[in-house]
């Protein structure tokens, strides 16, 4: 069987430029000087740097009137300078420090005098109280509300470049079941994973990849043992991949040799709750809606109530993109109303405990008309890739 992925196209600088200039008409609309960026992925999305963190303050402050700065030490700067003005990464002034000088107090200083700074909700806390310390708490703003709100929606090549890394990861999990035997250990399996993701251009599995065999499935996370496969083993694989920082992460649960009675009626309630959460997805719905759906199906059938077991013990479904878990959430509480370009995992798994664990997981996208899988669900617990269908 053949394989080919779907193309897709990196993020241009022209794309983050326009996603600098919404930003920067937020900040002025909330009346905020500025937003530091850490060494986030919120930093990536804005400029395409892709900086990993440390100790030290690093990032760069998007100013109300669109302009971009840099902040990293000084022996940083020839590195930050060759990776910033390319076709991919946004050019801006880079704002130094010597390792006796105090990065906060730089970073205030670049800001106007009196103007509130609003701080990228994944900063490590010490960033936050440099800052607070350098220019006063009341002068800090929580930078989560206006950073969720425009990642939560993607554009045309956001979604192009998810497709692509699902669409590689679904066909590592269907080489994976037809690869699998007795005997193989579950760390062979994740390195037998890692080495097919890269094959087909994704950027590796390993580091993340969770395998189950047996009861061990009971864990929503996974046992912590390196399992050997048996025969008539509940199999549970959730992994994903890469591609130009995007998250795929698909979950498969099947039986290495004969399913019982059992795990079948199980199995067939997991895979209505998952289409009635995906029913349930409305433009303009709460995000709470999806999860109400599948929680009051399973209810109904005698699972539960709410995160209870046997039954759901986790939320229906997370938001995705250069963050494998991103608000908003399908999840109750979570008010947000869905739009088109939201993108979000549906996995209302069933836990039996002792026994079992079922989780089916796919993606979606909410486009103008309502919800549309990235990957297919699974076809059937006996075809459940649908290569007999």
């Amino acid at each position: 069987m053949t394989f080919s992925a779907p193309v897709a196209a990196p993020i241009s600088v022209e794309e983050r430029h326009a996603r600098i200039r919404t930003l920067a008409a937020r900040l002025q609309a909330d009346g905020l000087g500025a937003m530091l960026l850490g060494p986030t992925n919120s930093l990536r999305y804005y400029t395409g740097l892709d900086w990993h963190p440390s100790e030290r303050l690093t990032g760069a402050l998007v100013h109300a009137d669109g302009r971009v700065q840099y902040v990293c030490p000084r022996f940083e700067l020839d590195k930050i300078a060759g990776v910033t003005g390319n076709d991919y990464a946004v050019a801006g002034e880079i704002l130094t420090w010597e390792e006796e000088e105090s990065p906060y107090a730089l970073v205030a200083g670049a800001v106007a005098p009196d103007a509130r700074l609003a701080v990228d909700d994944q900063v490590a806390t010490f960033v936050w109280l440099g800052m607070a310390r350098a220019m006063g708490a009341e002068r800090l703003v929580d930078g989560a509300p206006l950073i969720v709100a425009q990642r939560g929606v993607k554009s045309a090549t956001e979604i192009a470049l998810l497709i692509r890394a699902k669409a590689i990861t679904l066909e590592v999990l269907r080489r994976t079941r037809h690869w699998l035997q007795e005997g193989v250990l579950t760390s062979e399996v994740k390195r037998f994973i890692d080495a097919e993701h890269r094959k087909l251009g994704g950027e590796g599995g390993s580091w993340f990849c969770l395998v189950s065999f047996g009861d061990d499935t009971c864990l929503p996370h996974g046992g912590e043992g390196d399992r050997a496969l048996k025969k008539n083993d509940v199999v549970l694989i959730d992994t994903g991949t890469l591609v130009d920082g995007y998250h795929s992460d698909i979950t498969r649960t099947y039986v290495f040799g004969e399913p019982s009675d059992e795990f079948r009626r199980v199995w067939d309630h997991e895979k209505k709750a998952q289409a009635l959460a995906f029913e349930a997805a409305r433009i303009g719905a709460e995000c709470q809606s999806v999860d109400v759906a599948a929680r009051d199906y399973l209810t109904g059938l005698g699972y539960g109530p709410d995160y209870r077991l046997p039954g759901l013990p986790h939320r229906t479904g997370h938001g995705v993109g250069l963050d494998i878990h991103e608000a908003p959430n399908l999840v109750r509480g979570d008010t947000t109303p869905l739009q088109a370009g939201m993108c979000f995992s549906n996995e209302p798994m069933l836990v039996i405990p002792g026994q079992f664990g079922v989780r089916l997981e796919d993606h979606f996208y909410m486009s103008e008309t309502g919800p549309v899988w990235f990957t297919q669900p699974s076809h059937s617990l006996d075809d459940p890739f649908g290569e007999n269908a």
